[in-house]
């Protein structure tokens, strides 16, 4: 395993002309599973072009796998593993010969990139289905089969683009259960842009989220759920009494009939839910920390950064990298 993280920058700055698509990103992606988010437009695109070398950066400096990204762009995109979303393979060709030529223009010798194409295949569920051409193939085949593309050659580093954009359920749980074996089972790493957040948090352990540009958010998805923590409570009787002496209190109340949503302000935040029902009459029938999803934290930030979005789609879908 090399080095603490994955990919870091320092003040990595691209601009094209008086536009700055990267404004001084300092950013640290550890091993394991890492979500990349952002709106169109957030820069999402130009990080990739420029940790992968394709595409000189304006200032600062990054690394990746420990390479260089400024004069090592050849050695780095040889030892990653790319899953484009786009349609990426031939039609014509059958799918074991698909993933060999993968491996043969990493620079593997054809035999060896033979054997390694009959593993990766078999490993992402297609062995039976090797000699068929792709154009046969279902979406979730195709996605199976640029995932043995970019596997081939063993990589530290996977990016996967919208792994499991379009795939029915049975291809998109098996989609998912095989990147999650590769990272906890086979050590690997994985930078994995999704518009569908639920794969995101149940594939990944941390997220980076670029807006304009700038980085908004980074580290693990767990810390990160703080800023939406809250407080749920169903009440019982005088129940708009209740949420007006709070509100009075100064705590945040979201209200739908019965069941109220406080804002984590702290250890004695419960005691003070308590009073104020004692004060207000009410009973407070079941009460419990509530666990925000990735979608609730996205829209949380989302919202601090001056949009205001109903959903992660409304942003994400179809925009991604």
């Amino acid at each position: 395993m090399v080095g603490e993280f994955v990919i870091e920058s320092t003040g990595l700055t691209k601009a094209y002309g008086p536009h700055i698509a990267l404004d001084s990103l300092d950013i640290q992606i550890p091993h394991g599973a890492t979500g990349l988010l952002g709106p169109n437009g957030a820069g999402k695109s130009t990080f990739l072009k420029t940790i992968l070398g394709l595409i000189q950066l304006t200032s600062g400096d990054g690394r990746v796998l420990e390479l260089d990204i400024r004069t090592q762009g050849d050695m780095i995109r040889q030892r990653i593993g790319y899953m484009p979303e786009y349609d990426a393979l031939n039609p014509k060709m059958e799918a074991i010969y698909q993933v060999k030529y993968s491996g043969e223009l990493l620079g593997m010798n054809p035999q060896v990139a033979m054997q390694r194409a009959h593993q990766a295949l078999e490993y992402v569920g297609l062995g039976e289905q090797r000699y068929r051409e792709v154009s046969t193939f279902s979406t979730g085949m195709k996605q199976a089969t640029k995932l043995a593309c970019a596997l081939i050659h063993d990589p530290l580093l996977i990016i996967a683009d919208e792994p499991s954009n379009g795939l029915d359920q049975q291809a998109r749980e098996f989609m998912l259960n095989t990147l999650e074996t590769t990272v906890k089972q086979g050590g690997r790493s994985i930078l994995m842009a999704s518009h569908l957040m639920e794969d995101v948090e149940r594939v990944c352990e941390n997220i980076v989220l670029l807006h304009k540009g700038k980085l908004a958010a980074q580290g693990k998805i767990e810390d990160l759920k703080a800023i939406d923590k809250e407080v749920e409570i169903h009440v019982w009787g005088a129940a708009s009494k209740m949420e007006e002496i709070m509100k009075d209190r100064g705590l945040s109340v979201r209200r739908e009939g019965r069941i109220m949503r406080i804002k984590h302000t702290g250890d004695d935040i419960h005691n003070a839910i308590l009073n104020c029902a004692n004060q207000a009459g009410s009973q407070v029938r079941r009460m419990h920390d509530h666990e925000a999803s990735l979608e609730d934290l996205f829209l949380v930030i989302m919202d601090r950064l001056g949009h205001e979005v109903k959903s992660t789609d409304d942003l994400l879908k179809g925009v991604m990298l």
